[in-house]
């Protein structure tokens, strides 16, 4: 079995309570400190086997083989990729029925993390994200004054679209959110407007 750690708490000693997003589920396991046991952390991929225990409240995570990706060993990469992964867990930690979408992105993100501008990679997953869940507002009405924004539009939490004057963030170009909502791609984004999107992205899924 496959999947993606989106959480690790620590429990007594060196003992961890980690959530794995499956192809299908969530899982919130039990990992026993030992010796024998390699270093996993918030990002990582795993291949591991689930031991059901009837004196516990919380099956083990047991047999853990790492799945590394090529750009791993690069610090700034996989800090970014750890910080948007772990956005996850709040979003899907009460969710029952987790599909296989979610997992499906982030694994098609992980392919283009070392090969792309990553926050360019995770801005388009967002959208995604808000249009696979029903939430991506393409009307530019303000979400603050509820008046037609005619021009210069900027964006909160959710991408909720706002006049530039009402939220006074940094305003996104028209035609390229246009492109960015429809087709998924930032291409005509400025690297100045992506990280203004991935700054509200990490105020949360």
């Amino acid at each position: 079995m496959q999947g993606y750690i989106i959480n690790l708490n620590k429990v007594k000693e060196e003992d961890l309570i980690v959530t794995i997003l499956s192809k299908k589920n969530l899982y919130t396991l039990y990992r026993f400190y030992g010796a024998r046991h390699g270093t996993i952390n918030i990002g990582f991929k795993i291949d591991y086997e689930i031991e059901d225990s009837s004196k516990a409240t919380i099956s083990r995570l047991k047999d853990v083989i790492h799945i590394g990706f090529p750009w791993m060993n690069d610090y700034k990469l996989l800090r970014l990729w750890q910080d948007f992964l772990a956005l996850f867990h709040k979003h899907l930690k009460d969710t029952e029925d987790i599909g296989t979408f979610y997992f499906d992105l982030i694994e098609d993100s992980s392919q283009k993390w070392g090969k792309q501008n990553p926050k360019r990679i995770a801005v388009e997953a967002y959208v995604k994200i808000l249009s696979h869940e029903g939430r991506l507002h393409y009307e530019n009405i303000c979400f603050l004054c509820s008046k037609k924004i005619e021009n210069k539009i900027s964006l909160l939490r959710a991408y909720l679209p706002t006049h530039e004057r009402c939220s006074y963030t940094l305003s996104i170009n028209a035609h390229a959110l246009e492109e960015l909502f429809t087709n998924h791609s930032s291409l005509f984004l400025s690297d100045k407007e992506i990280q203004r999107l991935w700054i509200v992205l990490l105020e949360g899924l």
